[in-house]
């Protein structure tokens, strides 16, 4: 095994241990996390997995502020956040494929790089708007009747959570450039992070409310739209 690989395993076990011992996730989401690491790792490298524990630990953070005011509200998960496998690869799956994608055809290196992190710029907004616009928000809208509606329900936004999903996508944006060394796709990468968050969102109002989807789906629908924008815009 290469020393590159010895550290990235040494990394992911003590990320999995951590994401376990702090009841972060559950241990089948831990083991799926540490694939789909090691996948990111593989086709994209270190990049690509610092991206993925950055919205980690960005979710982590904006699901556990204020969590018990969410919980009384009914605004919360029972399981205080702990994500399960599912939660994972709704989130992460999308990266995971594109990781993939490029072991095969490492040619475009730039273009997997920019819609990994697009669907991460994704995940990352859906999460903090969700999370802190149920803390934060005034005055909550249907994303399409554009009519006053009840926070925390699917398809419901605000401007705080807005503007808080905007902050997120912009975040990874930012890691891409550090990780990447170049700030040329940065405004693309946010763009198609808070698009995707959009999408979440009325497909949330839609299909969600009508229980066609689950929100499992819905999230892994919103980062492969953001990746497919990036992907569009480097094809021409």
């Amino acid at each position: 095994m290469k020393p590159d690989y010895l550290l990235l395993v040494f990394l992911l076990v003590l990320g999995m241990y951590f994401s376990v011992s702090t009841k972060k996730l559950t241990v089948g989401a831990s083991l799926t996390g540490g694939v789909i690491g090691f996948l990111l790792f593989a086709g994209i490298g270190y990049g690509g997995l610092l991206m993925m524990a950055s919205f980690f630990i960005i979710a982590v953070i904006a699901t556990a502020w204020k969590l018990k005011d969410k919980v009384l509200a009914g605004l919360s998960e029972t399981n205080k956040g702990r994500r399960s496998a599912f939660q994972v690869l709704a989130n992460a799956g999308v990266s995971a494929v594109i990781a993939i994608i490029a072991l095969f055809y490492p040619s475009n290196q730039l273009m997997w790089e920019v819609m990994l992190a697009s669907s991460f710029a994704a995940a990352t907004s859906d999460t903090v708007s969700s999370e802190l616009g149920n803390v934060y928000g005034k005055k909550y809208y249907h994303i399409i009747t554009w009519q006053k509606d009840l926070r925390g329900e699917n398809g419901v936004v605000s401007l705080e959570g807005t503007l808080a999903g905007i902050a997120g996508s912009t975040f990874i944006a930012l890691i891409y450039a550090v990780c990447f060394g170049s700030l040329t796709y940065v405004f693309l990468i946010l763009i198609a992070g808070f698009l995707g968050n959009i999408v979440d969102s009325i497909l949330g109002a839609t299909l969600e409310r009508k229980y066609m989807l689950n929100n499992n789906l819905v999230n892994f629908l919103n980062t492969l739209f953001a990746a497919l924008i990036a992907w569009v815009f480097l094809c021409n």
